[in-house]
Formats: C-alpha cells, structure tokens, sequence
C-alpha cells in the first residue's frame, strides 16, 4: 500500500524515471493529466508520489519504481518530516535486526492493525538496548506510527536485501547529502584516524556527537564485548539518530551498551559520573554562549577558567574531566586555538602537568570548515603519581603536494596523511619521544615551549623540508624540465600553407545541433552529490571544477550536496567553462571519465556518427566565435554556448580538423607542464639559498 501522503518534489521524480528536470518540467507542460501539485511553492511545487508513480506507469515510463528510490522518497516526503521519518525508520529497523520473527508476524497484519501493535513491539526492543523510556534519548512520539507505515514496510523490505545497518546508513546518508547546511559532518577518514589515535576504548564518550561518526569509528575499529558507547548532543533528533545508527551496528547479544543523551554539555552534562577510557569529539567552535558566566567555579576546570572567547578550552577540560585516569582524549579545533593570547595560560598548564601530547595539523578540507587546517588534540589524563610527560609532538601534514606536481591544489590522499600522523605518534606513544622528520614531525621539549605566548601551532615550531626535497630532488626536476621543453619542442605544430582564399562554409550553432539530436548539451548551476558511501566516505566521485578545465588539471572539486543527480562526464564529451570566454575548451580523456561537471560548466555530448570531438572542441575556440557568442553587460564575460558557430563538414573532413586540433591540445599541455616545472625549480633555488641548505657555488 503507498502512503498517498509521501510528497516527492520534481528532481525526486526525474531519479525516479531516470531523466532530467526539464523532462519534467516538458512533461507537467504537455500532458494535461500530469498530477497537480500537492504542496511546496510555486517555483518547487511537490507531488503525491502514488499520484506520480501511477502516472508513469501509464505513460510507460516506468516499469517499477527502484525499491531504494521509493523508500527514499516516502522518507523524504514524510508529513511529519525526514527527522521523524528517521527516528521510526530507525525504531522499526532495530526490531527487524533484533527480533526479525516479532516484526514478520506483524508484518502479515493490516496497516492498521500494525500501527497500533507497533509502539509496544518498539518499546520491547529499545528497552533492553536504551534503557527505561524516561530515560533515554530514543522516544516514539505520541502522534502515533499510522503515516508512517508504508515508508516502515518498504524499510524492512529494503532491509532484507542490504541488510538492516546498510539500510538505515543508505537513508542516513542520503538525508544527510540533500541537507549539507544542516548539519557538521565529521568524515570517515578523520574519524577514523581519531578512533586510532584514541586506541581501544571499553567505554567511550563523544559529548557533542552529532550524527555519530566518531563513536562508530571506535566500533568500526575496535569491537569490544561488553563495550560502553555514550553520546550527548544538544539537538535531540540527533541524539536519537546516534543511538540508533550505534545499535543497528552491534549485535544484541555482545553486551554493548549504548547511552545518549539530549542536552547542552557543558550546563547540563549527561554522564558526570562516566570515566572513560577514551572521549573524542568534534565540539563547536567560537561559541561565545558556552556558559561562561553561570559556570565560572565549575570544577572541571582544573587548568584554568577559559575566557569567553575560548570555548574550545572549555571543551578540552570537559573531555579530561571525563576519563579516568590515563585515559586519552582526542579532539578537533581550530588552528587558533593552538595559539590565542586569551588560551595561553591554560595551554601551558595543560603542558606542564602533561595533559597535552600532541598536536597535529591537518590538511585544508580534511574536516568542514573546509577552507582552514583544522587541528587534532590528543590529551592524556595524567595518573596520581605520574611524572609530567617532558615532550609534546608536533605533527605537521598541510603542506603536503606530490613532488613534481607544482600546483598546491594537488593534496596528498587521506590515507597518507592518516599514515603519516600514526607513523609519527605511535612510537612517540610509546617512547615518549621521536626522532625528527624535517618539515613532518618533531617531540618538542616542553620548556622550550612555555614561553610567553605558548604557540602550539605545528608550523611555527617545525624545521621546513630541504627545500623540493633537498638538492637531488631539484637536480631531478631540473632533468625533468629539460625534458619536458625538448618534448614541447617536438610538439611544436607546423605552421600549414596559407589557403588561397578564406572557406566560406555553411554555418550551424550549437543550439540547433543539439535542436537535432547531433549533440546533448547540459549545462549546470550547482554541483549535486556524487554517489559514494552513505555517510561521507572517501570514495566520493570528484567533481570536475571551472578552474580545473582553465588550468589543464585532473578533477578537485567536492561534491556539495543538493537535490539533482550528477553529470558524469564521459570520453569525448567536450566541456565549455561559461566565465572563461570560451578561450578553453577540454575534451575529456579517459583519466577525467567519470568525474561529476562542476557548477559554471556546459557540457557537449557529440554523436559520434556526425560530430567529432575534437573538431568540435577546435571550432568552439575560435576568437571571433567567442567574441559574437559572448555578453558583456557585466564586469566578467558570460558565453552563451547555443549562440557558438561551426561549420557543417562531412565526418571525414571533420577528422582532418579534428587531429589538428588533437595535435595543438598535446602541445598546450606540454607547455602547462613546462611552465609548472619550471616554477617549482626557481621557488625550490630560491628557498635552498636563502635557507642555507644550498650553496651559491
């Protein structure tokens, strides 16, 4: 039975039948029985998803909606909203991983029927798991479970395929892209590094966990039976969404306990009583209301009371008041912190008494905010008795670009940096101390860093690296240049004999070529999520960027999130930058296949029985093209790509064009690399010289 209440808006449509908005929108224009709106605005109107699916089917347009699709859908369009969507989902998934023969018995009654059984049947299965309802995070609202159980049968239907996790961890995930605003993400890849830096943990405490990552990294990374997870989050629907994700991930019988709780922390704390073997936690930051003023003797602040404007410090001292003692915490801050004139008190009694082991920053866009290098702290309860530790380790990985690459936007894959830090902190863990990697890693002694401003910041104590790798490395790319200006020299295209009289062709546009189905044109406004993992994984497609297409480069953009499904790009679709003048145009090769287009990006899919991609891509890049297709009303060029001209040749003569223009492409990227080469050569000399580890000789 469909729920005629599930509304779906016009990109849900498209997913469903698999085309693009503006079919849609084609579609609601042409056929007078299209459904009528149900809800939303005039500009994003929404639709009852019974009314739509019918109307596909007719319309053969549909042959079955994708079980994934219309789970997702009933969620998103819930009346009550996808947060409580995801709270019965959630609920009803448990009893289904718990107690799967409770839920196929009620599973064979009547909607009716199952609404109202459901609530006692729920409430069996999170009392062992949360606690006594008074008590816990997870609570069934009293509006009652009757609109939500078509979204609840299709879920467990899911279930039965994926399995009950990966079924919750696919909705989570896609509720989570759609509202990238919503919400602070803490990514796979840095959660786990935080999970290992923590080490195995019986009792674990993430005291602003948001969607949970971080508690199940530790789960992930070290099950343990009789495990103790708790979380606190002042919202309460995430709060909830933690514990549920948390349990869907353990078995019942293994004995693991999962607390959360809703509430402000630092005024109101949960769990007073918890030491842990291990907190970690992606708090806030630069909160000014943090509860400076009614908390001024709050006994966890041992190292100090923090200012107004240290919230962050406050954090830190929730996390060490909340271990037992040798217990170690890990959390993320920002780069200030490290070095604030308001922190510096605290920071140094955080080291004298050995609270603080290391400091290590990450690389920009390692963690939301993606514009700035985020820091993790690792802090370590000292024990009664236990000497201060003399060392902190500083580890630093944002100036981290493959060698030979020349272009900062080029960042080392996460498993390196992840690599690196633990390679750092592992026998500095155990040894108390390290030898010094130039530029990485180094233990530095306390007393030389309590001095009057207490800056902990990585940078500013760390040696730089023999610069571009010492005078070998730049003896390499010295080579590598001279090769590189030979190959460019034999790139070098011949100037052909000037023709008698200028070709007079008939002309054609680009809007009437793809008018005619030679080409697909798709130009985008933002950039949607990318498929990958449920929940922010590492293997997200990369997006291919405005600037990416201008400067000659692989793809480095980030999906944003939004309702539309990617472009992919394809091998042979040629991509038009809309603010660059049309004086680049990329033909995309095999290595950019796969990409998602980027905002600001118009893409030609050529039919190859009547356009080639490279005579297309050549034509598109003539000056005077440019000029007659462009606007100038503002400040920056804009291109209209439909107005751009090329003339109509047979597929042969085409060709001849098209190896020609192939040819001038290899040259211009040999000349990119030249120049790239070069430039790391000239900074490499002039930091060797100036900092001494080269010669003027």
């Amino acid at each position: 039975m469909q729920d005629n209440a599930t509304e779906v808006t016009a990109a849900g449509i498209a997913r469903l039948a698999g085309v693009g908005r503006a079919a849609v929108s084609n579609w609601r224009r042409r056929h007078p029985d299209f459904p009528k709106p149900v809800g939303g605005t005039e500009a994003s109107p929404s639709f009852a998803l019974a009314d739509v699916e019918n109307w596909l089917r007719e319309q053969g347009k549909l042959a079955e909606v994708p079980l994934r699709e219309r789970v997702w859908q009933q969620l998103a369009g819930h009346p009550a909203g996808p947060g409580v969507a995801l709270l019965h989902t959630g609920c009803a998934l448990l009893l289904v991983h718990d107690r799967p023969t409770d839920w196929l018995e009620l599973a064979a009654i009547s909607d009716g029927q199952l609404a109202a059984r459901l609530p006692a049947a729920l409430d069996d299965v999170l009392t062992p798991r949360f606690g006594p309802r008074d008590e816990r995070a997870v609570r069934l609202p009293d509006a009652g479970l009757a609109p939500s159980v078509p979204l609840l049968r299709g879920a467990a239907e899911l279930a039965a395929e994926l399995g009950a996790r990966q079924t919750y961890e696919f909705l989570l995930g896609r509720h989570l892209d759609a509202n990238p605003r919503q919400y602070t993400l803490t990514p796979a890849g840095p959660a786990q590094l935080m999970a290992a830096l923590a080490g195995p943990a019986r009792t674990v405490l993430d005291p602003a966990c948001g969607t949970g990552a971080l508690l199940r990294a530790v789960r992930d990374l070290a099950p343990e039976p009789d495990q103790r997870l708790h979380g606190q989050d002042s919202a309460p629907d995430l709060a909830a969404l933690t514990a549920l994700r948390l349990a869907l991930g353990t078995p019942a019988a293994d004995g693991t306990t999962v607390r959360t709780a809703a509430g402000d922390t630092l005024r109101a704390d949960a769990f007073p009583d918890v030491r842990a073997d291990a907190v970690l936690a992606h708090p806030p930051f630069n909160e000014r209301n943090w509860g400076h003023d009614e908390l001024a003797y709050d006994a966890r602040w041992e190292y100090g009371f923090p200012a107004r404007t240290e919230s962050e410090l406050a954090w830190i001292q929730h996390a060490l008041a909340r271990l037992r003692d040798g217990g170690t915490a890990v959390l993320l801050m920002p780069p200030a912190a490290a070095s604030r004139r308001s922190g510096r008190r605290i920071r140094a009694d955080l080291l004298r008494r050995g609270a603080l082991r290391a400091v290590i920053a990450l690389p920009a866009g390692s963690v939301p905010p993606n514009n700035i290098p985020l820091h993790l702290w690792v802090l370590r309860r000292p024990g009664a008795g236990t000497p201060p530790a003399p060392e902190l380790l500083l580890v630093e990985t944002t100036g981290g670009t493959p060698a030979g690459s020349g272009d900062g936007r080029d960042k080392l894959p996460w498993e390196q940096v992840q690599q690196t830090v633990l390679d750092a902190w592992r026998p500095f863990d155990r040894d108390g101390t390290i030898e010094e990697l130039p530029g990485i890693a180094r233990s530095v002694p306390v007393i030389e860093l309590l001095d009057d401003e207490v800056d902990l910041a990585p940078a500013r104590r760390l040696p730089p690296p023999a610069a571009g790798g010492g005078a070998e490395e730049l003896a390499a790319v010295r080579t590598r240049l001279g090769d590189t200006l030979r190959l460019t020299a034999d790139r070098a295209p011949d100037t052909p004999p000037a023709a008698q009289s200028p070709a007079r062709w008939p002309q054609t546009t680009v809007g009437e070529l793809a008018r005619a189905g030679a080409l697909l044109l798709r130009t985008t406004t933002a950039t949607a999520a990318a498929p990958g993992p449920a929940t922010g994984g590492s293997a997200r497609v990369p997006v291919l960027t405005d600037h990416d297409v201008l400067a000659g480069t692989a793809p480095s953009g980030s999906p944003q999130g939004g309702d539309e499904e990617p472009v992919l790009v394809e091998a042979g679709d040629v991509v038009v930058p809309l603010a660059g003048g049309g004086a680049v145009v990329r033909v995309v090769d095999e290595a950019t296949a796969g990409a998602a287009l980027g905002r600001g990006l118009t893409l030609l899919r050529p039919d190859r029985a009547a356009l080639d991609p490279w005579f297309l891509a050549g034509f598109l890049r003539g000056t005077a093209n440019n000029r007659q297709a462009s606007s100038y009303a503002s400040t920056a060029t804009r291109l209209d790509v439909r107005r751009l001209q090329l003339p109509r040749l047979p597929l042969a003569d085409q060709r001849r064009y098209g190896e020609r223009f192939r040819a001038l492409a290899e040259f211009e990227d040999a000349l990119r690399q030249a120049a790239r080469l070069g430039e790391q050569l000239v900074r490499g000399l002039h930091d060797g010289l100036t900092d001494g580890t080269l010669g003027p000789e």
